[in-house]
């Protein structure tokens, strides 16, 4: 079994199309082609059902794609290691981040990194923080920046980096609005706008009113923060967001609320790396960078 073949057998798994795939890995369709039949004889099995429109991964080709993943990337990182040694810093580095953490500013962050290393290339995606922890436990993430509550999920290690409060914004005319504390029982008849499920303030929510055995209703759901605050200002609902989205300049104007003591809860934004393996030597210095009172080599708490 050759990396390149499983390089384009990955590239086959994710467009789901042999033509893109070529055109993405820079190479003939035939010899892509050739490659996966290749590869298919060495493993003995169908890895796609292939159509005239597109290709399907078959059940030996699911359970080979996560292993792929993990495998190419522990060859990146054995290249880099070797180039670290020689005092280089190359190879690539894929982030992954929720959208306005707040506690984290990414652009200079990384910035930061590219002149000091100018031979990593840095790739970034923007997603809800459990698709991003997903993601690292598939190898296909080095480094992801996430607000997760509870433990790890499996194959995810969590390094704590800060921890705030979950606050309520409302309009200023909304009743709530005389109140500089509230507690979940005065939001059980609210109208709420609220992030998708995979954000990491909505699972803080989720998870808040659970323990309160109380239901909530959801009137707006929204992937942007600009846009949560847009459905606020308009009045359509109530929002229970982490103190750095009060801060910046689109809420202005928004009441905010603490909530009770007994009712609070933390968003906890934390770096997740793989727990299978050591950092790499281009993450463990985006680590350092990140959490310079850290030592990256040493153990971490669980989160």
């Amino acid at each position: 079994m050759e990396l390149r073949h499983l390089e384009y057998f990955v590239a086959v798994a994710e467009e789901r199309h042999f033509t893109r795939a070529a055109e993405r890995m820079r190479v003939a369709q035939s010899g892509l082609s050739a490659s996966i039949r290749a590869l298919e004889r060495d493993l003995d099995a169908e890895l796609f059902v292939r159509s005239t429109r597109r290709v399907e991964l078959t059940d030996a080709g699911r359970a080979l794609l996560a292993e792929a993943h993990r495998t190419l990337a522990s060859a990146a990182a054995a290249r880099n290691a070797v180039a670290a040694v020689r005092g280089l810093l190359r190879g690539s580095l894929t982030v992954g981040t929720e959208q306005c953490l707040g506690v984290i500013d990414l652009p200079p962050l990384l910035a930061s990194f590219r002149r000091a290393h100018p031979g990593v290339e840095i790739r970034l995606r923007y997603a809800g923080s459990g698709h991003v922890a997903e993601q690292i436990r598939l190898g296909r993430l080095d480094v992801g920046f996430v607000a997760l509550p509870g433990p790890a999920p499996d194959g995810v290690r969590l390094l704590p980096l800060a921890a705030e409060e979950m606050v309520l914004l409302c309009h200023p005319a909304h009743p709530l609005a005389e109140r500089e504390s509230v507690d979940v029982a005065a939001l059980l008849d609210e109208d709420f706008v609220d992030f998708s499920a995979d954000w990491g303030a909505r699972r803080v929510n989720d998870q808040t009113f659970a323990r309160a055995r109380a239901e909530r209703r959801i009137s707006v759901e929204v992937n942007d923060v600009h846009t949560l605050l847009d459905f606020v200002h308009q009045g359509l609902g109530v929002a229970l967001v982490p103190a750095p989205v009060t801060r910046k300049p689109h809420a202005k104007g928004l009441h905010v609320a603490a909530l009770a003591a007994a009712d609070a809860p933390t968003w906890q934004v934390s770096v997740a790396v793989p727990a299978s393996a050591p950092p790499g030597p281009a993450s463990a210095e985006l680590l350092r960078m990140a959490l310079p009172e850290r030592a990256v080599g040493t153990p971490a708490p669980v989160c």
